[in-house]
């Protein structure tokens, strides 16, 4: 189960840029994930109210972006959506293709409260 060694990083991150932006107190996480780093959700989620408590992030509420596995065709030069396991075009056949999206693991952005 990796998704306890991303919350991990990404709670360091997140502690990083609320300090250096003096928030006191993180209310909410957007995460970007695409499908290829096949991450579950709900483990996802299970792992950051795990490993949260007694950080800066505790009690934030983690909202999960799933990014679509977009494909360029190299032959016909289309894109389109994978939606299953084969990666086929679906406009030509090829199979010379390029994944534009769906790597990601990106922190969207961070909301919290400033110290006074």
């Amino acid at each position: 189960m990796h998704e306890f060694s991303i919350i991990y990083n990404v709670l360091r991150a997140v502690e990083d840029v609320a300090k250096q932006n003096h928030f006191n107190q993180v209310d909410k996480i957007i995460l970007r994930i695409g499908k290829l780093r096949q991450v579950m959700p709900d483990f996802l989620q299970f792992a950051f109210e795990a490993s949260s408590e007694d950080t800066i992030s505790e009690g934030a509420k983690l909202e999960i972006i799933e990014v679509p596995i977009t494909i360029k065709c190299l032959t016909c030069q289309k894109e389109f959506e994978a939606k299953r396991q084969t990666y086929i075009c679906p406009h030509c056949e090829g199979i010379k293709l390029e994944i534009l999206s769906g790597k990601e693991l990106l922190i969207d952005s961070i909301e919290g409260e400033k110290a006074e």
